[in-house]
Parts: C-alpha cells; sequence; structure tokens
C-alpha cells in the first residue's frame, strides 16, 4: 500500500523547480560577471524537479509485508516492523511510531485524504495495549 503525499505539495515542487529554471537564463544573461553563484538558480529547479519526480514515484510511505517505509530522497529512508511497534502516539494531528530502537514520525498534513484513512485503519489494527494507541476509546 502506498501512502501519497497532497497533490498541492507535488505541484508546489515542480512549480518552484520551474520557475527556477526559468529565472535561471535570465539571471545568466543579465550578468557579465559570472560567479559560481550565478548558476544557484539552475542547481536548485533541479533540485526542485528532482524531488518532485522522487515525491511523485516512490510516495511519501510505503507499507508491505509488515513493514512501513518512509522514503526521502536525500538517503534518510527509515523502516519499522509494523509487529515492532509497541507505541502510537499522536501530537498536533500527526504520529509518532515507536518500537525498543525506532521512532518514526509521520505528517498527516501532507498526506493525501484517501491515504490517510488507509494509514489511520493499518495502524488502529495493530494490537497494542490502551494506553499506547490513540485509536482505542476508553470505554
Amino acid at each position: 500500500m502506498k501512502i501519497k503525499f497532497k497533490k498541492k505539495i507535488l505541484y508546489s515542487k515542480l512549480i518552484l523547480g520551474l520557475i527556477s529554471l526559468i529565472i535561471a537564463p535570465i539571471t545568466l544573461l543579465k550578468n557579465e560577471d559570472l560567479h559560481w553563484a550565478d548558476y544557484i538558480y539552475f542547481i536548485i529547479g533541479l533540485l526542485y524537479l528532482a524531488h518532485y519526480v522522487y515525491d511523485v514515484t516512490h510516495h511519501y510511505l510505503q507499507i508491505e509485508d509488515g513493514v512501513i517505509q518512509k522514503n526521502s530522497l536525500y538517503g534518510f529512508r527509515k523502516k519499522l516492523n509494523l509487529k515492532d511497534i509497541d507505541t502510537i502516539k499522536k501530537f498536533a494531528g500527526d504520529y509518532t511510531l515507536k518500537s525498543n530502537d525506532t521512532e518514526l514520525k509521520i505528517k498527516t498534513s501532507i498526506i493525501e485524504d484517501h491515504s490517510l484513512t488507509s494509514l489511520v485503519k493499518v495502524l488502529s489494527e495493530l494490537d497494542l495495549p490502551q494506553e499506547k494507541s490513540p485509536f482505542i476509546s476508553i470505554s
């Protein structure tokens, strides 16, 4: 199961990348004395576009074979086995999944609504005690 980014988040990266790539040649043509800093718009534009492509293809989270994985372009992928989760905390709408040695923070504000519903369903099905899960109401 793939937990997707909101389209607004994706499109903002695309637009910022395109704007930077449009500004870059204008800046280079305007300056007669070129320095390394004059190429910064190209670099920023390419990074935003790479980030957009990566986010579209890899999504925010993946849940497969009992493992939840948070994807990141810059190599900071985090994995956590669902069976190893012993605490789920909810603060300001975001979730923090904790195991003995790993902590995974999930920002719900950047997740598409349909994907967020699927994520909550998966997390609520975990067998956790009442005091360690926000999904179990105290009766």
